[in-house]
């Protein structure tokens, strides 16, 4: 045991003092990394999962699994991790980084100092006397601590918001450690348990704790002891008990649809030790971090194999050399953690052969190891009068390295800023790394750059040919370039390669939509829905398709079906308005909105349904004689207009509205109930299949009233259907002239546009 007069005794006030400014490094260290956005698996465990958003979840996610994720593949049972992305999103009042980051950050630091304490004790059980100097054992364990927190490894985890399984597992185990080595009296009660089984509910690698346990039982706490191996393994039979319970309950409620990996296991694992060979390098120079390595799996036992062997034998020599002396039983540990904590990653083939975040959980022990380490080495190699002498050279050195790796997480903080500088990263050091030249592509796709996206995406293509998600994204950037049939090329093979994935149908049926193609885009986002009915894009797409239809009752039955699933689903809100206002505010912005779409019959009857809930709304009556202008009927639209500032004398747009028409109307030479009769009956034809009829019946409404721009956009329609883009042209320019704010007109004519380029006929 430690002695308890050390503790209170000058040197260690002064070293208690001198913890703060490692601790106020580490802050400052990561202090650019609380605005960083989202990235990645974050989106569909966080922004998109509606299950973090309401705190009334927090007792199903101990119950449903499903509630993790969006994505059926990635559903998997970490309830803890759920529980504190709700809680971080109600403390933020929404997705505000900031109290993301700050809650991990806030752990971030208590991990450190439990890995002080935890150091510390190791060290002092390894040589309790301590010679030189006094508080010698508590300083190295500082420096180790130190390291961990500021080393630039750790960067991914802190930053990467849903990594914080990563933390929360080396959290619970070290503190579970902690407490059983420094609180052996409360053993009994098994409390210790308590932070381990929260791991465990963190992420299931946390299952290694008993064998970290064995082994610190082993080396420090009856390491001198005749029965030692007998004592240890009864001393972790509570904390094995609680595993068993722990790997059945994650089983049990792990659902079948979980795929993490699409990769061959044996090639996976076979790389395994040439990959903790590179972690081990990481580790004293770390310059080769990126969010997806390009790294592939080792098809046959290659040189690279050969070497990760070779190192793991080395590593397994090691702890055999140190295990049997007791001044260098800290590097026998710290090399066991090491290993133990990479076997769940590497013995369980997951979908990338290496990660940043599968550094956390293994360099504490490296760490531990190294430190106590390189001491033996000075201690070695100088004598006790000389390593008093170069005291300040070597902790000036130390100060330089710490200072170094902190500066280098800092800047790693900066990578993690933004999706665009994250994927930049990864694609200048991943260059073969499809997924990563994909993601990429797609941060420039979404700033409007769509040749250099379908660049990066024509490049991933030569890694990732079969990659279902890449050819939904080219499906998307081809669809936006006005390429059609390579659109349609890409979704159908997206289709091919993964049938039931909810975001192909999702993103043809989006394409579909803006093709017009609106029974196919139906029959997509229908589909999409029943493969994953948690998903908010395509139920809000679904409600889009359906809104175009006009068949309400579907509508309004998506919208409440979206509402129960997804309670602040604005789109579905705003659909359920529209399908049935409950005000005259909600009827007027569903007038304003059908208005802007150019649907003013409809804009007409929402507005009229708004003077049932307030007979006295000026601006109910402006929206009708708009509506009314819009279609030609000049007496109406001044009339209403009249109205609407008999209400309200200062309704600005029902005085400009009302100047207008009146020109309009002294204007026209032909009545303007006959103009539009003509201009229905017109619309009436093209709807009937009868184009030419249709034109003949539009140009006699501009014989009485050649100012009609709703003519002239008829005349454009029915050419468009017939495909005489020309004459389509012509006549949406002149409807434009006449009425600059037309989108029906502009629609058609961007629309007739395209089709002439691509020689549509």
């Amino acid at each position: 045991m430690i002695d308890g007069r050390q503790w209170r005794s000058p040197a260690r006030r002064n070293l208690l003092i001198g913890a703060g400014l490692p601790l106020l490094t580490i802050c400052v260290v990561y202090s650019n990394s609380f605005a960083n956005t989202f990235h990645f698996d974050d989106f569909h465990t966080v922004t998109d999962n509606p299950a973090v958003r309401h705190l009334t979840n927090l007792g199903r996610f101990f119950t449903d699994t499903h509630l993790f994720s969006v994505l059926p593949p990635n559903q998997t049972y970490r309830p803890v991790v759920s529980v504190s992305l709700a809680l971080d999103y109600a403390l933020g009042h929404g997705y505000s980084p900031f109290w993301f980051h700050l809650s991990t950050f806030i752990f971030f630091l208590i991990l450190v100092a439990l890995l002080w304490a935890l150091f510390q004790d190791v060290y002092q059980r390894a040589d309790p006397a301590g010679s030189w100097p006094s508080n010698r054992n508590a300083t190295l364990a500082l420096l180790g601590a130190t390291w961990f927190g500021v080393h630039p490894a750790m960067a991914e985890t802190v930053n990467y918001v849903i990594q914080r399984s990563d933390l929360y597992c080396t959290l619970g185990c070290v503190a579970a450690l902690v407490l059983w080595a420094r609180w052996p009296q409360g053993r009994r009660f098994g409390l210790y348990l308590v932070p381990f089984a929260l791991a465990l509910l963190s992420k299931p690698p946390a299952a290694v704790f008993p064998f970290l346990l064995f082994a610190y039982a082993v080396f420090f706490e009856f390491g001198e002891d005749r029965g030692r191996w007998r004592k240890s393994l009864v001393a972790i039979l509570p904390a094995l008990m609680v595993t068993l319970a722990g790997l059945c309950l994650q089983s049990a409620m792990t659902p079948k649809s979980f795929a993490p990996s699409i990769l061959d296991p044996w090639a996976y694992r076979r790389g395994q030790p040439f990959v903790w060979l590179r972690y081990f390098g990481q580790l004293f120079l770390p310059i080769h971090l990126n969010v997806d390595s390009d790294l592939s799996p080792f098809d046959s036992l290659d040189g690279r194999a050969v070497l990760g062997i070779l190192f793991a034998l080395t590593l397994i020599a090691v702890i055999v050399w140190a295990a049997r002396r007791r001044s260098a039983y800290p590097i026998a540990f710290g090399l066991i953690w090491f290993l133990v904590t990479q076997i769940p990653t590497s013995a369980y083939a997951l979908s990338e052969m290496e990660n940043d975040h599968r550094m956390f959980f293994s360099f504490p022990g490296l760490m531990l190891a190294v430190v106590w380490g390189m001491w033996l080495v000075l201690q070695h190699v100088m004598t006790t009068e000389k390593l008093r002498t170069l005291t300040p050279i070597l902790i000036g050195v130390a100060i330089v390295l710490l200072c170094g790796y902190a500066w280098g997480a800092h800047v790693r903080n900066r990578v993690w800023k933004t999706e665009e500088s994250l994927w930049l990263d990864d694609v200048i050091k991943s260059s073969h790394n499809g997924r990563g030249l994909m993601i990429y592509g797609l941060t420039q796709m979404n700033k409007g750059d769509y040749p250099t996206a379908l660049e990066y995406f024509t490049k991933a293509l030569q890694y990732t040919p079969n990659y279902a998600t890449l050819e939904i994204n080219l499906g998307v950037v081809h669809g936006v370039m006005g390429h059609r049939s390579e659109a349609e090329e890409h979704f159908r093979r997206a289709m091919l390669l993964t049938p039931n994935d909810d975001q192909v149908h999702a993103f043809y049926g989006r394409w579909l939509l803006g093709e017009e193609r609106i029974p196919e885009a139906l029959a997509e986002e229908q589909r999409a829905v029943a493969l994953n009915p948690q998903r908010s894009i395509q139920r809000d797409l679904l409600l889009t398709v359906l809104s175009r239809t006009g068949d309400e009752a579907s509508l309004r039955q998506a919208a409440i079906e979206t509402l129960a699933i997804i309670p602040e689903d604005a789109t579905a809100r705003a659909f359920l308005q529209q399908a049935h206002p409950t005000n005259a505010t909600d009827a007027l912005n569903l007038s304003l909105a059908q208005y802007r779409q150019g649907q003013y019959a409809q804009s007409l009857e929402s507005a009229q349904r708004a003077l049932v809930f307030d007979p006295k709304m000026a601006e109910a009556y402006n929206n009708i004689g708009a509506a009314y202008g819009a279609m030609g009927r000049w007496d109406d639209a001044v009339a209403n207009e009249i109205k609407a500032l008999q209400i309200n004398p200062e309704l600005d747009i029902a005085k400009n509205n009302l100047a207008i028409f009146q020109q309009k109307r002294a204007a026209t030479t032909g009545p303007p109930s006959v103009v539009a009769d003509l201009i229905n009956r017109s619309m009436a034809l093209n709807q009937a299949g009868k184009f030419a009829e249709s034109i003949d019946t539009a140009r006699q409404a501009l014989k009485l009233d050649p100012n009609s721009a709703l003519a002239w956009n008829n005349i454009a329609a029915n050419y468009e259907a017939m495909h005489q883009w020309d004459d389509a042209i012509a006549a949406a320019k002149t409807a434009i002239a006449l009425q600059p704010d037309f989108p029906l007109a502009k629609n058609n004519l961007a629309w007739s546009e395209a089709q002439k380029r691509q020689g549509v006929r």
